[in-house]
C-alpha cells in the first residue's frame, strides 16, 4: 500500500463517487491534494488488485468495494489484504 492509497479511497468514499483515473486525478488536485496522474492510474490498479476498489465498466470507472469501506473503517488490516 502507498501513502496515496488512503487519499484515493477516502476521497471516493467521502464524495460517494465512481470515477475513472483522469477525473479522479483532476478532482483530487482541485481539492488541494497534490498527486500525479500516473500515480492515480497506478494506484487504482493496485487497489483493484487488492480488492479495495472495483472497476465497474470498460470506460475505467472505479468504485469502493465492501472491503475498501471495511479498510477505511478500521475493520480490515493491511495483512488481510496484501
Amino acid at each position: 500500500m502507498s501513502l496515496k492509497d488512503g487519499l484515493i479511497l477516502e476521497f471516493l468514499d467521502e464524495h460517494d463517487l465512481e470515477l475513472p483515473a483522469k477525473p479522479l486525478y483532476r478532482n483530487l488536485n482541485r481539492h488541494g491534494h497534490e498527486i500525479g496522474y500516473s500515480t492515480v492510474r497506478q494506484r487504482l490498479k493496485e487497489l483493484e488488485k487488492h480488492g479495495l476498489l472495483e472497476k465497474v465498466d470498460e470506460a475505467g470507472y472505479y468504485h469502493l468495494t465492501t472491503e475498501g469501506k471495511a479498510y477505511l473503517a478500521g475493520e480490515l488490516e493491511l495483512n488481510d489484504i496484501e
